[in-house]
């Protein structure tokens, strides 16, 4: 005959016997781990895990799965700063030359990149993207002043080529996305644009220069002022997809 705990035959149970069997956290780790065999874990092994949306529910997940949870919570959209000292007019319809415009003694001079009304103007930069970037669009907001006093608006436009190892630069940009922008008063007033809609890079890929250029739009109907605008920097914002450039 079977007995749960001690046979009827055997001393009674006392403090000692009952505080052998608890089961506690030491015992749970000796019994659940050290037991374990050692093994290479793969992406598609699962975990066991406890489900905080579906009341602490056991559930499982692979290891790939938890992966590309932490992975997303590490990637995402990243920016990079261009100003205008690292750009320069393009050898075709250039914007002009870099210059540095005081402001008033012992405060901030101005180098900027000056676009005037008269026909659409460009100017020049390339990034090296980091191979975490995931490829894709970016956007990107424009910082500028006027040199006048008013509120007229200023098209700014800009297109992106990617070119790898091996290939030609005398490629085609991509389509060019502008953004407007209007002066809000004041001369050497800092401008910035609201962020611009979706800019895709022809042949973007990793390990390649992306040749970007950018414009003023004086043929667009919000470009209206008058008067030079003058680039005192980029932002791209750009979208990545690992933690590192490994």
């Amino acid at each position: 005959m079977a007995y749960i705990g001690k046979k009827p035959t055997d001393a009674p149970l006392v403090s000692a016997d009952l505080a052998a069997d608890i089961i506690d956290e030491t015992k749970l780790k000796d019994a659940f781990v050290a037991d374990f065999t050692e093994v290479t874990v793969a992406t598609g092994d699962s975990i066991l895990l406890g489900d905080a949306t579906d009341s602490g529910n056991t559930k499982r997940d692979t290891v790939q799965g938890v992966i590309d949870l932490v992975h997303g919570a590490t990637a995402g959209v990243q920016t990079i700063w261009i100003p205008a000292a690292a750009m320069r007019p393009t050898d075709d319809s250039g914007c002009a030359d870099i210059t540095s415009a005081a402001t008033q003694a012992g405060r901030p001079d101005m180098v900027v990149l000056d676009f005037d009304d008269g026909s659409d103007e460009h100017a020049q930069f390339q990034v090296a993207f980091p191979k975490s970037w995931n490829e894709g669009t970016i956007t990107f907001q424009v910082y500028w002043c006027s040199t006048a006093t008013d509120t007229d608006g200023v098209s700014w436009g800009l297109q992106g080529v990617s070119v790898p190892d091996n290939s030609t630069i005398d490629v085609a940009y991509g389509t060019a996305v502008v953004v407007d922008d209007v002066n809000q008063g004041a001369a050497e007033e800092m401008l910035v644009s609201p962020t611009s809609s979706a800019v895709t890079i022809a042949g973007a890929a990793v390990d390649t220069v992306t040749f970007f250029r950018i414009f003023r739009d004086v043929s667009d109907a919000n470009d209206t002022a008058a008067e030079d605008a003058r680039l005192i920097g980029v932002k791209l914002f750009f979208t990545t997809d690992a933690e590192n450039d490994d």
